[in-house]
């Protein structure tokens, strides 16, 4: 096998061969599946210019063992290069949407909230170095393809960053169980980064101290809290609301 990294699933493998083929160095799809979905992988593999083994099923085992892959995976190049926050903000013609995630550890969670971030239009994801997952191939798997629209930055120090955002003017709104803003009263039609904290433990100190704003989810039914993933979605959504409501018919995120 190739010297890189393993993505696995159908939706993932065609997602990186739709928008980043060139980081593609070999597609591994079961030899025993014949099926719509294996042939359009196998069509868009070869318009790439992408090479695909044919193996059997059990060998895509032996290389993802102990994971549902479909019976599709690629191995991608190791050393891409990481995109930078201020590239990023630099480049961007409309008010920034960012969500930044205190400490995920989960990487169910992540891709979840991955996904959540694509369909909403942000712009960049944004996580500390420690105490938080990376991309892997899990992550890839559960975020459907959002690995390849979204960029996921991990920066050294959080506390400096939310700073930094503040410098440039967006607004810094936390997410936390006992913050005194309900979210839909909180002015999320503008630059914005949504930090979310880690499953259980929430924000963190510093971060939390760096929020120009902290939010509450207003939730009944005897439930203290929310998945970081589904707490993810509902605050995106509502931003995405409120970004509608400045700039009617506008997609958020699509210029």
């Amino acid at each position: 096998m190739s010297e890189g990294r393993l993505v696995y699933g159908f939706h993932a493998v065609m997602a990186r061969l739709r928008q980043r083929a060139d980081s593609v160095r070999e597609v591994y799809l079961d030899s025993g599946r014949e099926d719509a979905r294996a042939r359009s992988l196998l069509a868009l593999a070869r318009e790439r210019g992408v090479r695909v083994q044919q193996i059997p099923g059990e060998r895509i085992d032996g290389m993802l063992p102990g994971v549902r892959h479909q019976g599709a995976a690629c191995v991608v190049s190791a050393d891409e290069r990481a995109p930078h926050l201020d590239d990023i903000l630099d480049d961007l013609t409309e008010a920034p949407l960012l969500l930044v995630l205190d400490g995920v550890q989960d990487p169910h969670n992540l891709g979840a909230c991955l996904r959540s971030a694509a369909a909403m239009g942000v712009h960049a994801v944004v996580a500390p170095k420690d105490r938080a997952v990376g991309i892997t191939p899990v992550v890839e798997k559960v975020a459907s393809g959002a690995v390849e629209t979204v960029p996921y930055i991990m920066i050294t120090n959080l506390a400096r960053t939310l700073n930094e955002l503040r410098e440039r003017d967006l607004l810094v709104v936390g997410l936390a169980g006992d913050g005194d803003t309900p979210l839909e009263d909180a002015a999320l039609g503008g630059a914005l980064a949504l930090v979310l904290g880690a499953e259980g433990t929430g924000l963190r100190r510093l971060t939390r101290e760096r929020c120009d704003v902290l939010a509450n989810i207003p939730i009944g039914g005897g439930i203290e809290s929310l998945n970081v993933s589904v707490a993810t979605g509902i605050c995106l959504y509502e931003a995405c609301r409120q970004r509608r409501a400045v700039a009617p018919g506008k997609l958020v995120g699509k210029p």
